[in-house]
């Protein structure tokens, strides 16, 4: 008999009453769990606790919500090697890049603590005659986080620290597939001193994401995850008068000039394409080799791709851990197939690797090691669709024109980076290229928590990128008060709209 993952709601620990879904290690292929999949009825509930909650928790003080934040941080930073196990337990990435995820959500978390400074409005004086106006941002009320498999802890942490900062109550809905992260969190929260029903946990699929689609008091809905789905969470929020902010998918390009540092490129072509397996909305999928670069640099990447360590991610010396499941692996061999199929260049197999070498155990696990084609054209579905996983494809151009044109005439518009020493094409790539998350020399160019997170094109729906100052516009609205008092009116009605002479 295998445990089965609950909710969180109200502070506590709530087991489903219907149906589930396996979650399994994919290093050994074995199911270690259940997990409950909320019905609407159970999601509404969820909805119902977080209601009653906001009112006395956006009253409290935006000093005490950042305290128990900054508890939160350091139970966090306590608590983070028992967390990246559970993060590789059931995603697979390594433990090392499970950590370094950890981190980089904690600063958002870090930058949430700075609430009483984020949330200050501003004052003018005599805006009129004796007429002062000052504005305040206010929360919005229940806020809901639908959030991906390849990010249990970072990408919820994109958004609960600075909905909960803000004044909200949140309720977290995580991919199902590792859904274990979400508790360890909610307990953390809740030994910080975080009031019972601000922040709650509904695991689910469709049907939970529907009901916080649909419900009138779930004023506010973050997503992360394909692009299919991030139209249909926006769209469908937007027609229930939602505010949303739906983060799509990705085809990210890595443009190599002549001038770049070979070893410094190869170096970070092989950890930004290969590494997470690849399951990253910010992995470099494509090397966009400008004229006779590629001579230069395929000898150097078909090495390294064959001599990556594909290994259990609990073992230290792993660069790359399984795929998250059997049924993402098919997908990314129908891929990998599709890509012979349409005439580019097999260099590396990665189809071939045998999860045996994987590590005790690991024989019947989600394993495929790195693919690398060369020869790609942009009409191929390799060049074309995100793939989410191990393959890098190399596109060759012949001049740096060429290549920006190519990035901007991709649907997505995710993450981009140049590898190049010349200042001047720096210059001119960051200001032509069509792509929100730019990296000169940087292979995935995520942003600090105070700066935001955000593509362009069908890789965003919505106004507003994740955290920093756009996450406190998100989760928050203006309110603009103008106010003078009886000693300073004048005599008789005004029938004209105030004005400043």
């Amino acid at each position: 008999m295998t445990k089965t993952i609950p909710f969180f709601i109200g502070g506590h620990e709530v087991a489903g009453k219907g149906r589930t879904a396996p979650v399994f290690n994919p290093a050994t292929g074995e199911q270690t769990a259940s997990v409950s999949l909320a019905s609407t009825a159970e999601v509404n509930e969820a909805i119902a606790v977080a209601k009653k909650a906001f009112p006395a928790w956006a009253a409290t003080p935006p000093l005490r919500r950042a305290r128990i934040l900054n508890k939160f941080l350091g139970l966090l930073d306590a608590r983070t090697d028992e967390l990246a196990a559970v993060i590789t337990s059931e995603h697979g990435k390594v433990l090392s890049d499970a950590k370094g995820e950890i981190q980089r959500g904690a600063e958002v978390v870090e930058f949430a603590t700075a609430a009483p400074q984020l949330l200050k409005g501003e004052v003018t004086e005599n805006v009129g005659t004796r007429v002062d106006s000052h504005s305040l941002r206010q929360p919005l009320g229940v806020v809901a986080g639908i959030t991906p498999f390849n990010f249990p802890v970072m990408v919820p942490m994109w958004m609960f620290p600075v909905a909960i900062a803000a004044g909200n109550t949140f309720i977290l809905k995580p991919s199902p597939t590792d859904p274990s992260a979400s508790l360890f969190m909610a307990d953390l929260l809740r030994k910080a001193g975080l009031p019972d029903g601000v922040f709650n946990v509904v695991q689910g699929d469709k049907e939970a994401v529907d009901a916080l689609l649909e419900h009138p008091d779930v004023k506010a809905i973050s997503f992360v995850g394909s692009t299919p789905i991030a139209n249909y969470i926006y769209e469908t929020g937007a027609h229930h008068g939602k505010r949303v902010q739906a983060l799509g998918g990705a085809k990210n390009h890595l443009v190599v000039m002549p001038d770049a540092d070979i070893d410094q490129t190869v170096d970070a072509l092989i950890g930004a394409g290969y590494g997470s397996a690849g399951e990253r909305c910010m992995a470099i999928s494509v090397a966009v080799l400008v004229g006779d670069v590629a001579d230069k640099i395929l000898p150097k990447l078909i090495e390294r791709t064959k001599a990556l360590q594909v290994l259990n991610g609990e073992n230290l010396a792993a660069e790359m851990g399984p795929i998250v499941t059997d049924a993402a692996r098919q997908r990314i061999k129908g891929y990998i197939d599709a890509g012979v199929a349409e005439g580019a260049q097999m260099l590396v197999d990665g189809r071939e690797f045998d999860g045996a070498k994987a590590g005790a155990g690991c024989d019947k696990g989600f394993w495929l090691g790195g693919t690398l084609f060369d020869h790609v054209t942009t009409d191929m579905k390799i060049y074309k669709e995100e793939i989410f996983g191990p393959v890098l494809s190399c596109v060759r151009v012949p001049d740096f024109g060429t290549a920006v044109q190519i990035i901007n005439d991709h649907e997505f518009g995710n993450g981009v980076s140049c590898f190049t020493r010349d200042g001047n094409v720096a210059r001119e790539f960051a200001r032509r290229i069509q792509v929100g998350m730019v990296g000169i020399n940087v292979p995935i160019p995520v942003p600090m928590a105070w700066h935001g997170f955000g593509g362009w094109k069908r890789s965003l729906f919505g106004d507003m990128h994740a955290y920093g100052e756009e996450g406190v516009r998100f989760y928050t609205k203006q309110k603009s008060i103008m106010q003078r008092w009886p000693e300073s009116i004048g005599k008789g009605a005004e029938f004209v709209m105030p004005t400043a002479k």
